[in-house]
């Protein structure tokens, strides 16, 4: 497990994040989330905000405004977080969380990839325990948040987003955040 690579797609609300993070810890090696973005930046001679702001967004239409090499700001920011988790994993074992790494990093051995699912009503819970929303507005985050993830993921994978034939191990999170926890690390002690 000393170069192990361990990439979390999830939906929102689903714990996802604080499983990426947990998991981390108990593994002792980093994890990446936005912490992408930073690095992204670092790398590229794109705006922070532009960044931030284009953080897993589909490339539609309306976000297709060209800048520079026939790219719109979608595909630089995507490129630019491509080459950024690519970094990452060659520094050695870590967490990332999102941003298609699961994808970006397919052609490595060491790289296990996870999605973490979660029946509407546990996101709903999290979401106002979390995000301090109310049931309503947890509810259209959900189902935002998510568009957002599956046409990001399908547009620049090639394919469909939570379908669990593209990831070694699917975990409903209703389970619990630390027990999704212990079967990750039973699954990767396994391998």
């Amino acid at each position: 497990m000393k170069d192990l690579i361990i990439c979390i797609g999830r939906q929102y609300g689903s714990g996802g994040r604080f499983i990426g993070k947990l998991l981390a810890e108990k593994l002792n090696i980093p994890c990446y989330d936005k912490e992408i973005l930073t690095e992204s930046i670092k790398k590229s001679d794109i705006n922070v905000d532009v960044i931030e702001n284009n953080d897993e967004v589909p490339n539609s239409m309306m976000y297709s405004v060209f800048q520079s090499n026939g790219l719109s700001i979608n595909e630089q920011v995507f490129l630019a977080q491509f080459d950024a988790i690519r970094d990452i994993a060659n520094k050695g074992a870590c967490v990332i969380v999102g941003r298609c790494a699961d994808y970006i990093l397919e052609d490595r051995d060491n790289v296990v990839s996870i999605f973490i699912t979660a029946p509407i009503e546990e996101r709903i819970k999290r979401a106002t325990e979390f995000y301090k929303f109310d049931s309503n507005k947890a509810l259209k985050a959900i189902k935002k948040v998510d568009k957002k993830r599956r046409e990001y993921y399908n547009y620049y994978t090639n394919r469909k987003w939570g379908e669990a034939s593209n990831y070694d191990l699917t975990l409903n999170s209703r389970i619990g955040v630390e027990k999704c926890v212990e079967v990750i690390v039973k699954y990767v002690e396994s391998l």
